[in-house]
């Protein structure tokens, strides 16, 4: 088990699931912690039970929506107001959407949660993770990226066509461009970033909407499903293992790197992803 002692990790979608997972194994491996939850009581549900579970492990909750730009703000805020140093951040948190809907920015909410609050909180870290290097910052994508195509950049917010599997496929294919152009523009810095696909996971993913129809075919299928535990070891590994040290830009599955879809290899895309991203969320290109 690699000693993460005297490292401060940052783990969204911590209080299910393969998040919940990954930072449970942080907090075993010595990391300061800090959780981001959007249910307050069980946020600090969550930083008891991690706590505990992690003989008596410093943990944090920083509440936010990150659906909401303004509590993604708020919390990256409280974060670096405490001072503290950041090694890992695990962009985890992800919702899967039936029908289409809007956060209260007025943007699609997958799009928005899957994508956005990635680019946003990150950037809004950067500074503090820059100067915490070597420091390692991890995205959780999917292989459904390979699903819904390329990004539409007339329709990022997929107004003019709506397909649940579609446009989370679209999500995790945001997320590997956003991971491709970060890794450019963090060359030398000391500061890797990584993406991963997890597996099919156990988790609370499709059960966040009333389509019973979604939910049924869920829990059909559940027992089919890799457990948390299993779906989090590739993201463990991103985050703290040493032969991954210096390795950046990369798509992993299984703890091994694996070549994605072509459609997240092009870097016009990702530089223009990252372009747009930027207008959408108000910070400088």
């Amino acid at each position: 088990m690699t000693d993460l002692r005297g490292k401060t990790a940052l783990v969204t979608g911590a209080t299910n699931g393969i998040g919940r997972a990954s930072a449970l194994a942080l907090a075993r491996m010595g990391a300061r912690l800090f959780i981001v939850a959007r249910d307050s009581a069980r946020g600090e549900a969550t930083r008891a039970e991690i706590a505990r579970e992690a003989n008596g492990a410093e943990v944090r909750v920083l509440h936010a929506d990150l659906g909401s730009q303004a509590d993604v703000r708020r919390a990256a805020a409280e974060f670096l107001a405490t001072g503290e140093s950041l090694h890992i951040l695990l962009n985890n948190a992800g919702v899967m959407q039936l029908a289409r809907s809007e956060t209260a920015d007025g943007i699609e909410t997958t799009f928005a949660v899957n994508h956005l609050a990635y680019f946003l909180l990150t950037n809004l870290l950067l500074e503090r993770i820059r100067e915490s290097a070597p420091a390692r910052i991890v995205n959780v994508a999917s292989d459904a990226h390979r699903m819904g195509g390329a990004l539409d950049f007339d329709d990022l917010g997929s107004a003019k066509r709506y397909s649940a599997m579609a446009v989370y496929g679209r999500s995790k294919l945001a997320n590997l461009l956003f991971t491709r152009e970060l890794a450019r523009r963090l060359a030398g810095s000391g500061v890797t970033v990584n993406a991963l696909h997890p597996g099919v996971v156990r988790t609370g993913l499709g059960q966040n909407n009333d389509a019973p129809i979604l939910k049924f075919l869920t829990n059909l299928a559940r027992p089919f499903f890799r457990s948390p535990e299993r779906g989090a070891e590739t993201s463990i590994w991103a985050c703290s293992a040493p032969e991954l040290e210096g390795v950046t830009g990369r798509y992993l599955s299984d703890r091994r790197e694996q070549k994605p879809h072509a459609h997240a290899l092009d870097d016009a895309a990702a530089s223009r992803l990252w372009d747009a991203s930027a207008k959408l969320v108000g910070i400088a290109a």
